[in-house]
């Protein structure tokens, strides 16, 4: 098997989360596979856009990990490069995201917003201009 290095975030939602259309609907996003909790509520999901995998994953109570909403608050925020910065932003902001930063041309090459999904957690959107 071929292996190389990437990044895979995984991202912790509120535990007895079932319901993770936003990132199909905002990004496109494939479900390749889930683990689910005896009542159907999400354990892991793995998933892709375009190829760059991540997970969600739920809290627990042994977890020292926490949703950003857990503390009105994240300390990353997710850069994710597309083809269309505006077109992701409307499909995100028709999806449930908040707009953080509207899409803006910044003079070192990029078009960037920046967006929060529905379980708090920050998207920067961009794209080289």
């Amino acid at each position: 098997m071929n292996q190389h290095t990437f990044f895979a975030p995984e991202l912790f939602i509120p535990n007895g989360s079932y319901d993770i259309s936003f990132y199909e609907k905002a990004f496109g996003a494939v479900e390749l596979r889930r683990f689910s909790n005896e009542d159907g509520s999400i354990h892991v999901s793995e998933l892709s856009i375009d190829g760059a995998l991540f997970h969600l994953h739920e809290t627990t109570a042994k977890s020292y990990y926490f949703s950003p909403d857990a503390h009105s608050g994240t300390t990353v925020c997710i850069g994710l490069f597309v083809t269309d910065v505006d077109a992701i932003v409307k499909n995100a902001l028709e999806a449930g995201a908040g707009e953080i930063s509207p899409a803006q041309d910044y003079d070192y090459g990029y078009r960037q917003a920046t967006i929060k999904d529905p379980f708090g957690h920050y998207w920067q959107l961009q794209q080289q201009i």
